[in-house]
């Protein structure tokens, strides 16, 4: 079904919980958000879990297609990214070691982005 200019955008909140690398989901979502925002819609990301590290910086991928350059696009249109503090923490994560762009957040943070979204989408 092709999307009207006359429907309603959408507020998409994606929560990414998989590592960048692990799985294709990460990439997946970013590939969706990227088209979401392309035609118009919201686009929030909350990154939980091992889901942290698909916002560090400086990732060099061997075989796969960079995420970071993706995330960066996805930010230059205009998604918000956040990710778990207490999720950084556990892992080592430092918020200066997150893709320009991307805030540390709580569970209230992530309780916003969810109250704001028409749709909430888990990978």
């Amino acid at each position: 079904m092709k999307i009207e200019e006359k429907d309603k955008k959408k507020i998409f909140t994606i929560v990414i919980g998989d590592a960048v690398y692990s799985k294709e989901r990460p990439y997946t979502m970013a590939r969706f958000a990227y088209t979401a925002l392309l035609a118009g819609n919201k686009i929030n990301i909350f990154l939980v879990e091992d889901g942290v590290f698909v916002g560090k910086k400086n990732q060099d991928p061997a075989t796969f297609d960079n995420v970071e350059k993706w995330i960066n696009n996805i930010i230059e249109e205009g998604a918000i990214i956040k990710a778990c503090g207490v999720c950084l923490k556990a892992r080592g994560l430092l918020e200066e070691e997150l893709i320009d762009g991307i805030e540390k957040t709580t569970m209230n943070g992530f309780l916003d982005m969810c109250m704001e979204a028409d749709n909430i989408l888990f990978s």
